[in-house]
């Protein structure tokens, strides 16, 4: 299975790790590729440490676990860098996007990971382009920018269609997670 891409998601309940995650594996498997999406947590508490999962691949997934050693780490809050270790199981050449208002330098040492570190604002695009707070959107277009899981492009096309989907009672906000995306995409540094 040398396909098999493992993403973790670090995030706080009520950020939206959980529905990044599915949204994610839903693009990709519209492009053909074969997914696993789901979330961990305990009690569901707003405010409480979460994790969700993304496994995605060119080959049949036979494996039906948490994800321990991810290729792909995406933390929504910056608070959880002092509390959780984001890095746990990650290998040397891994990949950590993370919502901050630090530059990359700063994480780097933050977290003494001499991997792939991509920073974006998350918070700030969210409010500027949704109005509101919320980080999982534009984590996944900064998640695309840091990676090669998708074609950028198609990617928002098909995300555009799971929106439609998941805000069909408020349209408005189609657009303005769609334009929160491609900002993180231009924003996220490295």
């Amino acid at each position: 299975m040398a396909s098999l891409t493992e993403i973790r998601w670090h995030g706080r309940g009520g950020q939206g790790a959980k529905t990044a995650s599915i949204l994610l594996g839903k693009v990709a498997a519209k492009t053909g590729k074969h997914i696993q999406a789901f979330p961990e947590y305990g009690p569901e508490r707003m405010g409480a440490p979460v994790l969700a999962y993304n496994r995605i691949s060119e080959d049949d997934i036979t494996v039906h676990c948490q994800v321990t050693d991810p290729g792909i780490v995406t933390v929504l809050d910056p608070t959880l860098l002092n509390v959780v270790d984001v890095t746990d199981g990650v290998p040397e050449d891994g990949t950590l996007v993370v919502n901050s208002e630090e530059d990359v330098a700063t994480i780097k040492e933050q977290l003494e990971f001499d991997g792939d570190i991509w920073v974006l604002d998350a918070y700030g695009v969210a409010n500027k382009e949704i109005g509101r707070p919320f980080p999982n959107t534009p984590m996944l277009g900064a998640l695309m920018q840091a990676t090669d899981l998708l074609p950028f492009e198609n990617f928002v096309k098909q995300i555009k269609v799971e929106l439609e989907k998941k805000f069909a009672h408020k349209p408005e906000m189609i657009d303005k997670n769609v334009a929160a995306i491609k900002r993180a995409y231009k924003e996220v540094a490295k």
